[in-house]
């Protein structure tokens, strides 16, 4: 029986940690598959902690990466040097994850070397073009270019549906479960480190873990934010706040005017995906505009708000494990508080069973390849 090439291709971070278990489980069917790697480096430094942790080597890298680059120059360097992977593997079948410009992009190459396409995570649309930007976009433009689609829940499916896409979708489930739950037996045994690293943690104090990158929220909205932060730690003594801030000036600017120095608020340098991991393990409340978040939290059983004014992961909104808040100063100060002073409402969001998936997203997606 002749293998058949499977081409992963993929290039930042959050894409890394959802490909990653599906990479080591098709790696088990070496009878079936040859595996090739690619990655963009769409990010580079978070990346490569990514593949570092779960142990995966690329192919090909194609280093894309420059200060300030605009889509144009991501979207055009992606086309150009991955011809020359294709040309090269020559493969059956291309897997592409979610919603970045790497996803359309190589989505677009298979189309253009009519090579087939199968697009994980599918399905997810928030209705809104221009929200997020440009992943909305990019992820119809996917779907529209994709020959299977791994939708993680009926929604997802219903979606695609609706634009008339309706052979070979499958719903599986998310693979960030199944990287969670491969994550954190991975971290387990090295819990003293973490605890010592983060060693500025008051563990007598319930922690608000907070992440934000959306430009759509790049200004006065990020201000409303770091405001907000600022409310909740004055109005109560025993919450603190961790903020993995984004590299980007315009996240930089407004959270260290507003809220350097601030007591019990801990403006930290972003981290590696191991140590978000263990720091969402401890948290109380998470406070985020991150997709990935809003699927992988609910299995912690911590409840979560999405600082956006619409989301695509509407199963979390309707199965009450995360609410949106938007970036209105006084929402977010409400709905922390509500939280942290109601008992019945915190457990009505955490003891929720996970909407996303169950951790075995990988095995159905490798079984329904090989069939």
């Amino acid at each position: 029986m002749m293998r058949k090439t499977i081409l992963f291709i993929f290039g930042t971070r959050p894409e890394a940690i959802k490909m990653s278990p599906l990479i080591k489980e098709f790696q088990k069917n070496i009878d079936f598959f040859e595996i090739k790697i690619c990655v963009s480096a769409q990010h580079r430094e978070m990346l490569d902690n990514v593949l570092y942790f779960f142990e995966i080597v690329p192919d090909y890298d194609l280093d894309i990466m420059s200060q300030y680059q605009t889509l144009f120059q991501i979207t055009r360097k992606i086309l150009e040097k991955v011809e020359y992977v294709l040309d090269e593997t020559k493969p059956d079948l291309i897997f592409v994850q979610g919603d970045t410009t790497t996803t359309f992009v190589g989505a677009l190459a298979g189309f253009y070397k009519q090579i087939k396409v199968a697009h994980l995570e599918a399905g997810l649309r928030s209705r809104n073009r221009y929200s997020p930007f440009p992943e909305e976009a990019n992820r119809i433009l996917t779907g529209h270019l994709a020959d299977f689609h791994f939708a993680p829940t009926p929604r997802a499916k219903n979606n695609l549906v609706r634009e008339g896409i309706t052979m070979q979708v499958y719903v599986v489930g998310n693979t960030a479960i199944d990287a969670l739950f491969l994550g954190l037996s991975l971290i387990d045994p090295k819990e003293e480190n973490y605890r010592k690293r983060f060693g500025f943690l008051d563990p007598l104090k319930r922690l608000v873990l907070v992440t934000g990158h959306r430009r759509e929220s790049f200004g006065k909205p990020f201000e409303n934010i770091c405001f907000a932060l600022k409310d909740v730690v004055s109005k109560f003594d025993d919450i603190q706040i961790s903020y993995p801030v984004h590299l980007n000036p315009n996240v930089q600017e407004p959270v260290n005017r507003i809220l350097k120095d601030i007591d019990n608020v801990h403006l930290i340098e972003p981290v590696d995906y191991p140590a978000f991991l263990w720091l969402m393990k401890k948290s109380y409340i998470i406070l985020t505009d991150s997709g990935g978040i809003q699927e992988e939290a609910p299995s912690l059983g911590i409840p979560v708000l999405v600082m956006r004014e619409v989301t695509e992961r509407v199963e979390g909104i309707e199965s009450r494990t995360a609410k949106l808040v938007g970036t209105n100063r006084e929402a977010i100060v409400n709905e922390i508080s509500t939280l942290i002073e109601n008992e019945k409402e915190y457990h009505a969001m955490s003891d929720i069973a996970n909407p996303y998936g169950d951790g075995k997203t990988s095995k159905r997606i490798v079984e329904i390849v090989k069939k």
